[in-house]
């Protein structure tokens, strides 16, 4: 039976590129949707906007660099290595991400109850 992929007896190289690359548009496609709509509510912080942007934008090429070695792994048993890795990361990440936000998101809406107190 002819292998596909090259010398790569766990083929999956196309197929997850595709799907990776489809994911990633559509994040991207949401980051803009989110930031045109943010940039319309004028109470909103920037420095909160500028975090959700800087978050998304790691967490699309976190993502693509494990479309990358995934679509390297040699067999399953290294598919679930890497696959393993990155779902730590990522919960690292998000873990991280969240506590930053939410501390931006609180700082920005005592400025504005301050604000609107005045």
């Amino acid at each position: 039976m002819a292998k596909s992929g090259g010398d790569n007896p766990f083929p999956l190289n196309e197929m997850m590129t595709q799907g990776f690359e489809q994911t990633r548009k559509a994040m991207e496609s949401c980051l803009d949707l989110v930031e045109k709509n943010v940039k319309a509510v004028p109470w909103v912080d920037t420095d909160l906007t500028k975090k959700m942007k800087t978050f998304t934008e790691q967490n699309i090429t976190t993502a693509s660099e494990f479309a990358q070695k995934a679509s390297s792994a040699k067999d399953f048993q290294d598919f679930w290595r890497i696959q393993a890795e990155f779902m730590q990361a990522q919960w690292k990440a998000f873990t991280e991400q969240t506590k930053e936000l939410t501390e931006s998101a609180t700082k920005n809406a005592t400025n504005v109850m301050k604000g609107s107190s005045t």
